[in-house]
């Protein structure tokens, strides 16, 4: 076995992307990524189609991974993969692939909590990025999470705040379900915002405790607000496209700023952090990069390819748990349902 280099295989599949990567001592070597189509013409991920289609893919993406990474699955170290949370069908393929490869290979197997490897994704070593030095509080965003998490060490972490209904990726992406735009939607909001005027229209926003989220009302505001304007224009989507995006994406970062500068304050932690999906949103890392200068804040934005679900945030927690010695059993057991803390 290798002593210098520490080789770890992450592996990736809580929701519909299949992912293998290779990092070695806290480098990526690889990040191998396979999109699943399939899901596209029905307006969302579907379960059983997913846990199908990460069967197909995790040979290739693995082999892919360790190849471009310029090593066999006999250097490997240990193979980190994801324990929950996600849909329990996808999470199954992912961790019965990964025990028995740690088994057939006799390594260590590290099983890693998505929602902590989003947020450990600012820890991968590359060039031109920081690292957030404890404490540091991060904004988790995603289609399934929204919360506020303080971070003391790289496992020990703490939930400030968070949403009491839906995650901001869902009111992102039911926003452009209601204007008729395909699925993934957020991306498509975010593209056309920035050709809008974001003070065009006036949403509420939700009235809850100062770390607190809640996305559900608000999504109630523009479906009811577009059924009225609809009645008396047919056209009106049409015609206001990019103002509406502009309008609900500059309500939808008003809302996580306010909810950040709530935290700083109660805090007093200025370095901040984000992670997960929506972390991709050209909006909300515009107006972190200003918090830099009008509030001295030090914001750390992770590279767009560890903002979706990928498989080098999975390594390096996994890289991270190996130096600790933070091994999983083989009895380990994958969690649909799993908190941040856990």
């Amino acid at each position: 076995m290798n002593t210098k280099n520490i080789y770890i295989l992450g592996i990736e599949s809580s929701c519909d992307d299949t992912s293998a990567s290779v990092i070695c001592n806290g480098k990526v070597l690889s990040n191998v990524i396979a999109n699943q189509e399939v899901h596209a013409k029905y307006g969302g991920v579907v379960p059983e189609l997913a846990s199908r289609a990460h069967q197909q893919n995790i040979v290739p993406v693995v082999q892919q991974a360790l190849e471009q990474a310029n090593i066999t699955k006999h250097d490997l170290n240990a193979i980190a993969f994801t324990r929950g949370p996600g849909l329990m069908g996808s999470l199954l393929v992912g961790t019965s692939f990964a025990k028995s490869l740690a088994l057939g290979l006799n390594i260590p197997l590290i099983d890693v909590n998505h929602m902590q490897a989003h947020i450990l994704a600012h820890f991968i070593d590359e060039k031109d990025s920081k690292t957030p030095p404890f404490p540091f509080v991060c904004l988790t965003i995603s289609g399934g999470h929204t919360q506020l998490v303080k971070i003391t060490n790289h496992f020990e972490m703490e939930i400030l705040g968070e949403t009491i209904d839906d995650a901001v990726g869902e009111a992102f992406d039911k926003s452009a379900k209601i204007l008729g735009l395909p699925y993934p939607g957020g991306p498509l909001v975010d593209k056309y915002a920035q050709l809008g005027n974001p003070k065009a229209f006036k949403f509420t926003k939700p009235k809850v405790g100062d770390l607190e989220f809640s996305f559900s009302g608000l999504k109630t505001g523009i479906l009811y607000f577009i059924r009225k304007q609809e009645k008396e224009n047919p056209n009106f989507i049409k015609e206001n496209l990019y103002d509406i995006c502009a309008s609900i994406q500059h309500t939808i970062i008003e809302i996580l700023m306010d909810k950040l500068k709530n935290t700083v304050k109660q805090t007093d932690i200025k370095h901040i952090a984000i992670a997960g999906g929506v972390s991709a949103n050209s909006e909300i890392r515009k107006r972190l990069t200003l918090a830099e200068k009008h509030w001295k804040w030090t914001t750390y934005i992770p590279k767009f390819e560890y903002t979706t679900d990928n498989a080098a945030m999975i390594a390096i927690a996994g890289y991270l748990k190996y130096l600790n010695g933070n091994y999983s059993d083989i009895s380990v057991t994958a969690q649909a349902r799993l908190k941040v803390t856990e």
